[in-house]
């Protein structure tokens, strides 16, 4: 059987659970606080800031910002996801402006967010080059794009399709594509090709160095449902960075 690659149609299946804590989506939770142990060194006050996540899915990163008191606005390209998204935000009171669309084509006037936020979706957009032309053209001068995604490596390879797509399973068979996954310096130039500068970036390190360190890490996240993440030169699986429009 030919496995369908960059499979989309999975965040539109978790869509209607996409809140509930036992989801097969529901990890993706848990890494928000670690993403912004990183993002809170460069943005170190978030209140009142004009934030828009691209890419948001039913809303986890936006509820947690608006949880901070940013002003946020949340974009995804899946309606079902976008639904979901709006519907928690107002059983929990939370005034977050959500609407459908694609990375490559944001409908947003120009100059107009403090800062945009693109995590787990860049290696699974049509155009990264286009997607990072938007996010220019959207953030204010001085305004900062945080982001994460995966590197194209072997050790990538192995780890997020050999062994957790289709040895582990804990993550649905065709939902990344490794031909897709960006190398750190392609993407540092295409930030650096429109308009980016201050260019930071890490190892968003969820998995170790090591077979041991794998397999430890492996084990936490069975025991206890938690991740544990290390920000060092480590970028051969996943990485995380922030970037200033000059």
């Amino acid at each position: 059987m030919v496995v369908q690659r960059n499979d989309l149609g999975f965040y539109d299946q978790q869509a209607s659970q996409w809140w509930d804590e036992t989801a097969t989506i529901a990890p993706l939770n848990r890494l928000n606080p670690l993403r912004f142990e990183y993002f809170d060194r460069v943005v170190s006050r978030w209140q009142g800031l004009r934030v828009l996540d691209v890419g948001c899915g039913g809303g986890f990163t936006c509820e947690f910002l608006a949880q901070r008191q940013a002003q946020v606005w949340g974009l995804d390209q899946s309606a079902n996801c976008i639904a979901a998204a709006q519907a928690h935000a107002g059983a929990e009171g939370l005034p977050i402006a959500y609407c459908w669309g694609v990375a490559e084509d944001l409908p947003f006037e120009a100059a107009g967010f403090d800062v945009v936020i693109c995590v787990d979706v860049l290696e699974h957009v049509a155009s990264p080059q286009d997607a990072i032309a938007e996010m220019s053209r959207v953030l204010k001068p001085g305004g900062r794009v945080c982001f994460d995604t995966i590197n194209r490596t072997l050790r990538s390879r192995l780890v997020m399709i050999w062994l957790l797509e289709t040895l582990l399973r804990q993550i649905p068979a065709g939902i990344h594509d490794w031909e897709k996954f960006l190398t750190p310096q392609e993407l540092r130039t295409m930030l650096t090709r429109f308009g980016f500068g201050s260019v930071q970036m890490a190892g968003f390190n969820l998995f170790g160095s090591t077979v041991p360190e794998l397999v430890a890490a492996y084990r936490r996240y069975q025991a206890t449902g938690t991740f544990e993440a290390r920000f060092d030169g480590d970028l051969r699986v996943m990485y995380i960075g922030t970037a200033v429009k000059a």
